[in-house]
């Protein structure tokens, strides 16, 4: 046996059972979906997993079927078992010569995932009504699982917080997802059955991060993935390739030459001393005062030969939106998370004794950006060399342009390829669900190829639940932005557009429109109730099979008329349709194919149909609600409403 002096020379910690005492055996335990008030989807095959001592034989029982499994080397089991058919109560445990597990309050029903962004993400608490929801939510046959945020290089198999079940009422209602709350809650009412509700969800994500490494490759992003990868492996490795992307797109988006770039120690812009660490809007120079883009920021530090052998670490504060840095022209490494302080280990070889050039480029999307700070959390950490204050003596430059397009490193939350999937998805392994509530959208607005980013997903997160017919809803984004008094060209109404595609083209999918339950001034519309109601309405279509559109109303074609106007006729009708607070249908426009061309046009309802009357000027396309914040006024008899939509005008 080591002696005790030997172990602290290697500067171990080592536990008794590595010295050679017996290790100390842990009973059977659950993963988490299987945990107490745990809700098994009905009708389909049942993997119950586990963890138990390494190479263990375990006993699991399912609603009185038993399996006989054994825990592989790393103390995980797996016990296949048949559709259940029955929903209510059912019995679920594990033993072992370790110990036993039972699973209590465990119930069969439909389990239901919802995802997104977030508005998926808001609580109930922040929603309208909170108080009085919140308190009439006792309900033991819903049971909620709320998954802690988590990003992740590569798949996870277990979370790295374990959620659990619980059951509906005050003290798990407040915080869950609202949408998916309402929804599930009014599924509910009709189904019958005991229903279990997932959220899993990150405010400000795009489509990317929740897309696995099949659904990355399928739409032509494996090289992300694989990067992905290589960062949980070799972060050092990883930021090399990453930096020289970025540094590739700069020279070819700027002319800058090879060593002419503003992260050269010699860079010759000008620089001026930054007033104070914090946002630049706050500095009182004009010229920043709202300022979204890029700003250069430059610090030299002085270290002895000694310190800079030390490994070092970098910490900068908030780097708001983003930022990228070098030291005396070498990559470090970029900002992944824009939510929190920056930390960053500085890749051996980068430091040298004397002068040393510290050059950040921080690029700001929206609100406030910028070396956000605090000054005090600002420093360099040299290991035994202490650690260097960089709270001040910092310098900036605006660049004359702030190109557009600037690459991420794709390890990133909200931006990444994959890194939420595999934090919050791949945990998950393949329980059965009925049916996939999706709220995101806002975060990939005129970025092209969502239709087929959000294919790629739907089929990639099918296979890993097992089964290729699971129902997908998208919720459409409601109104937010300012009030358009003439036609506009939109980003958001055309993300609308490409929303209701993306659904139209699956055949089990559906669609929730929220274009009229938005607000011009919050992104993050509080009226949550109705959007669960309208998720359910469309999960009853394509999960349950019920005789009610899939997709509320939606524009079929548009026929030319002999007057030079068109005709567009619905479909996903409930009735026929019918206006609101006005004789004619407002929201219309005629638009010639050029650019500019469109104009405000009223509309005529017959039935099922809108008539819009001809102006004596060309028109090839119809457009109606085509804003990010439009009126609208033209619902079915549901009531939903006519959303945004673009056809050409067919002769």
């Amino acid at each position: 046996m080591f002696s005790r002096h030997i172990i602290r020379d290697l500067g171990l910690t080592v536990s008794l059972a590595a010295l050679g005492a017996a290790p100390v055996s842990a009973a059977p335990r659950f993963d988490p979906m299987f945990g107490d008030h745990a809700v098994i989807q009905r009708d389909h095959p049942v993997t119950v997993t586990g963890r138990s001592d390494p190479g263990e034989a375990v006993s699991v029982t399912l609603a009185g079927e038993v399996r006989q499994v054994r825990a592989d080397r790393e103390g995980r089991f797996t016990a296949q078992f048949g559709p259940l058919a029955t929903a209510g109560p059912v019995t679920l445990d594990a033993r072992a010569p370790s110990g036993s597990v039972v699973a209590q309050d465990v119930a069969v029903g439909d389990v239901f995932l919802c995802s997104g962004q977030s508005n998926m993400e808001l609580e109930v608490r922040n929603a309208q009504d909170a108080v009085g929801q919140i308190r009439a939510s006792a309900d033991d046959q819903l049971r909620l699982m709320l998954v802690p945020r988590a990003v992740a290089d590569d798949p996870l198999r277990d979370f790295r917080q374990a959620p659990s079940w619980r059951p509906a009422g005050p003290d798990s209602v407040a915080d869950f997802s609202a949408a998916c709350y309402y929804m599930a809650r009014e599924l509910r009412k009709t189904a019958g059955v005991p229903i279990g509700a997932i959220a899993s969800s990150w405010g400000g994500s795009r489509i990317s991060p929740w897309m696995g490494a099949r659904a990355q490759a399928a739409v032509g992003q494996a090289a992300q993935s694989a990067l992905v990868s290589l960062h949980g492996r070799d972060p050092f490795a990883a930021e090399r390739a990453a930096s020289a992307e970025w540094e590739k797109w700069w020279r070819g988006a700027t002319g800058d030459a090879v060593g002419k770039e503003p992260w050269q120690p010699g860079s010759a812009i000008a620089w001026q001393d930054v007033p104070r660490i914090g946002p630049w809007e706050e500095w009182g120079v004009p010229a920043l005062a709202d300022y979204n883009g890029m700003v250069w920021f430059r610090r030299e530090i002085e270290l002895t030969a000694a310190q800079a052998k030390q490994p070092a670490t970098l910490s900068l504060g908030l780097l708001d939106d983003v930022g990228r840095v070098w030291i005396n022209g070498k990559p470090v490494a970029m900002s992944a998370r824009s939510w929190q302080p920056s930390s960053f280990d500085v890749p051996p070889g980068v430091l040298k004794a004397g002068r040393n050039v510290l050059i950040v480029n921080v690029q700001d999307n929206y609100a406030n950006g910028g070396l956000s700070g605090p000054a005090e959390a600002m420093k360099l950490g040299l290991g035994q060399g202490g650690e260097l204050p960089l709270g001040g003596g910092w310098r900036y430059a605006v660049p004359a342009s702030s190109p557009a397009g600037a690459p991420r490193v794709p390890w990133g939350d909200t931006t990444g390829s994959g890194t939420l999937y595999n934090g919050m998805i791949a945990p998950l392994g393949s329980i059965g669900l009925k049916g996939v509530a999706w709220y995101q959208g806002e975060s990939d607005v005129d970025l092209p190829g969502y239709a087929e980013r959000m294919k790629a997903m739907m089929e990639d997160w099918r296979r890993q639940f097992g089964a290729p017919d699971i129902a997908f809803v998208a919720v459409q984004l409601a109104a937010y932005g300012p009030p358009a008094t003439q036609p506009v060209e939109s980003g958001w109404a055309a993300m609308r557009q490409v929303q209701y595609q993306a659904m139209a083209w699956d055949a089990h999918g559906g669609l929730a429109t929220a274009i009229d339950l938005g607000d011009p001034f919050d992104i993050h519309p509080g009226e949550k109730q109705e959007v669960g109601r309208r998720l359910a309405r469309a999960m009853r279509a394509v999960a349950y099979g019920d005789p009610v559109s899939r997709s509320g109303p939606q524009a079929a074609r548009a026929m030319a008329t002999t007057d030079g106007g068109a005709a567009v006729e619905f479909t996903g009708l409930t009735g026929g349709l019918h206006m609101r607070s006005a004789s004619q249908a407002i929201g219309f426009e005629l638009c010639g194919a050029e650019a500019g061309s469109c104009r405000f046009v009223p509309g005529r309802v017959e039935g099922t149909r809108v008539m819009l009357a001809g102006d004596g000027r060309p028109a090839t396309r119809v457009r109606h609600a085509w804003a990010e914040s439009p009126v609208v006024n033209l619902y079915d008899e549901a009531p939903l409403p006519v959303g945004s939509f673009e056809l050409p005008i067919t002769r």
